[in-house]
């Protein structure tokens, strides 16, 4: 009686399943684990395929293993991509305010800096040159974010504060009292 009942259980391709794990497959896209887990969303793609050729080779008790292996991949891989998706838009929005606080900063000293005589203006120029360049970066920066994409403004952010960081100190050296020479 289990035989026949496993026989006839495996006796017609495993449809409802394979469309379970289609349907897993496209809410993981939607999740963006295409992007942000991409090799467990990959691999559920994969499972699925391997699911179609079983059916085309007449093995159905393989496809129905290959449908719940790429839904419960599929699956995965939503939650992982939707966490990676969070984890990297909470750090570039981060780095995006730190960012602009440190420019905010830089123009305020830069304005001071070249107000003052004795400011040495080459080293206040390439300061001005850095922060215009940061400045870029952020706007692209700000526009893969547009666009959803924070796999692809987090590389772009990547060093921008230490960039920046180094600007302001180079407009505070270039402000800087020259010391006074001893008389002999």
């Amino acid at each position: 009686m289990l035989l026949l009942l496993l026989a006839s259980a495996c006796a017609a391709p495993p449809n409802k399943e394979m469309d379970q794990a289609q349907g897993a497959i496209d809410a993981a896209r939607a999740a963006g684990a295409d992007r942000y887990a991409a090799t467990t969303y990959n691999s559920a793609v994969e499972a699925l395929k391997s699911a179609n050729a079983a059916v085309a080779q007449g093995d159905y008790r393989l496809a129905l293993n290959h449908a719940i292996e790429s839904r419960e991949r599929a699956q995965d891989a939503a939650r992982e991509g939707a966490e990676a998706r969070a984890r990297l838009r909470s750090e570039v929005e981060r780095t995006m305010s730190d960012v602009a606080g440190l420019m905010a900063q830089a123009s305020t000293r830069l304005e001071a800096a070249r107000k003052n005589r004795r400011a040495r203006q080459s080293t206040l120029d390439q300061a001005a040159a850095t922060v215009a360049a940061v400045n870029r970066t952020v706007q692209k920066a700000g526009e893969a974010i547009k666009q959803d994409d924070y796999g692809k403004a987090g590389p772009a952010l990547s060093g921008v504060k230490a960039r920046m960081e180094q600007a302001i100190a180079s407009i505070d050296s270039a402000v800087r009292p020259a010391s006074p020479r001893r008389r002999r």
